[in-house]
């Protein structure tokens, strides 16, 4: 790169090389690498002298048919070498690794999206280039970030994907676990795409130290080659959704991406939403296919020509042997099969340098079942040239193989936030009992869990409280109604019904101390 392309100094030519073997800065690696190259904790790869990489297959599609000139090519910096405008991908490159850069007044932000999903989505735009980015929203459902993570809210994405400018917020993956001593822990697997994972435990510990969040004894990182596990030990009384929802507002456990979709169309900066990127990707593979076809085109009849001059020699043997016999030099045997066999210089040329053992029976048939497998080849291209549909439906078949060689399954998973959807959306509405303990205790239960008795029947427990405890209150509503609970300092406190942990007849609830966070000293 260095001496031939890019005259830039090594440490920046190194240092990109070395992101495209990391694995959780590119979704697809286009370099297979051997070596210490970094880690998520910001550390910095080894020396260039100690690693070895090498393409990766996903790399391959990205310059297969280069040879075959299908893009245009350039003088490189020092006008020495000719070098590729552009690269012959069969995968949307720009789409499933995302790109991010800043021009001159030009910045441009793409995330990564899921190839199998890119794949799908091409092949909807090709069957109906009617498709809206609704319908395209269907198979590329959103970006597909290399650390996994959650999304957070999907207004922003689709606003991304129409318009080619949105935010999408991300969200670490954690879940929460009892220790052995029965105290919580949150333990945070996934973080969001660029996050330095030393940092992020740096901040939480100084959040902790600054009594910006309460309720944390400990934060430790246990990561070992098994994966990420970030672990935040938690005090008694403490909740963890609480905590988790500070960390989301504190810390870059929650970070936003801003989205610049802007690529270059036809040598001109422009704004792309989804559709755009697939419908200029679609276009682009149709060049390319056509340029080959094209070019396997040209080599194909000038093999064809050749082996069309080899059949008539071995039609006129003896006579051309004669001939070449008899004559003085090269030249002269050149002049004289062009003359009297009505050969081209190009025939004459390859007769004269062929070799003896191609005069055999069988060498003889080889030859003539090229000549009819190349003429088959030629009539297959010229098709294809001449018809549009046949190229689309190589396109089709094209992604469909790059589909099933690379395509792997989403990585970063999609929440509705509360802005998207009302939660009551998804939750069926049904008419549930709620009991109260005198205690204090609270639960809901789904009203199939009683029933009538019948006349001379045993009595079934309708609950079960502690020793001192008793059932206070029981009444019934739905899973979509608001139960307002006044304390005696005079606070009122509300929660939806679907909010209240479910338990059977048995079981004794939750303190609704816990659920609405009411000081100890009140009621």
């Amino acid at each position: 790169v260095l001496g031939k392309y890019h005259p830039h100094g090594d440490s920046s030519v190194y240092d990109t090389m070395v992101r495209m073997a990391q694995p959780w800065s590119l979704r697809y690696m286009l370099i297979d690498g051997q070596g210490n190259f970094g880690s998520v904790d910001g550390d910095s790869p080894a020396a260039m002298r100690y690693t070895e990489v090498r393409l990766s297959k996903i790399a391959d599609a990205i310059l297969n048919d280069l040879d075959k000139e299908t893009v245009d090519f350039q003088d490189n910096f020092d006008d020495t070498l000719k070098e590729p405008t552009v690269m012959p991908t069969k995968l949307p490159h720009l789409i499933i690794n995302g790109a991010s850069g800043i021009a001159v007044g030009m910045a441009t932000n793409m995330l990564p999206h899921n190839l199998s999903e890119a794949c799908d989505a091409i092949a909807a735009y090709i069957d109906n280039p009617e498709i809206t980015t609704a319908e395209i929203m269907q198979h590329i459902k959103a970006p597909d970030f290399p650390t996994g993570g959650t999304i957070y809210g999907v207004e922003g994405v689709k606003q991304a994907f129409e318009t080619g400018r949105g935010k999408v917020v991300v969200r670490g993956k954690y879940i929460v676990e009892e220790d052995k001593k029965g105290k919580e822990q949150i333990i945070i697997h996934e973080l969001p795409y660029q996050v330095n994972k030393a940092n992020l435990h740096q901040k939480i510990a100084h959040l902790v130290n600054d009594k910006v969040i309460e309720g944390v004894s400990d934060v430790r990182d246990e990561s070992d080659r098994n994966g990420m596990r970030l672990v935040i030990d938690l005090k008694r009384d403490a909740m963890a959704q609480v905590i988790v929802n500070q960390l989301f507002k504190y810390s870059e456990l929650q970070s936003s991406y801003g989205v610049n979709n802007v690529a270059l169309v036809g040598g001109r900066p422009k704004q792309l939403g989804m559709l755009d990127m697939i419908r200029e990707f679609v276009k682009f593979r149709l060049e390319v296919i056509q340029r080959r076809a094209k070019y396997e085109l040209r080599k194909a009849e000038e093999r064809a020509h050749i082996l069309e001059g080899y059949l008539i020699a071995l039609d006129n043997l003896d006579a051309i042997i004669k001939l070449i016999r008899e004559s003085k030099n090269p030249e002269e045997a050149k002049a004289g099969l062009i003359s009297s066999f009505d050969l081209t210089e190009i025939q004459a040329k390859a007769i004269l340098e062929m070799r003896l053992q191609r005069l055999t029976g069988m060498e003889r048939d080889k030859i003539k079942a090229e000549y009819d497998e190349i003429m088959s080849k030629i009539a297959g291209l010229k098709e294809l040239l001449a018809t549009e549909s046949l190229q689309y439906a190589l396109i089709l078949e094209e992604t469909a193989d790059m589909k099933e060689k690379f395509g792997d399954e989403r990585r970063t998973n999609i929440e509705f936030s509360s802005s998207d959807v009302s939660i009551e959306d998804l939750i069926e509405e049904e008419q549930v009992f709620i009991s109260v303990s005198n205690l204090g205790y609270i639960k809901r239960t789904s009203a199939d869990e009683y029933r009538a008795q019948r006349r001379g029947g045993r009595g079934a427990r309708g609950s079960r409280a502690r020793e001192e405890d008793f059932i206070a209150d029981i009444f019934v509503a739905s899973t979509h109604a608001t139960l307002l609970f006044f304390t005696d300092s005079g606070r009122v406190h509300w929660l939806k019904v679907h909010q209240i942990p479910e338990g059977d007849k048995t079981a004794k609830g939750r303190a609704i101390q816990n659920l609405l966070q009411v000081p100890k000293e009140d009621k």
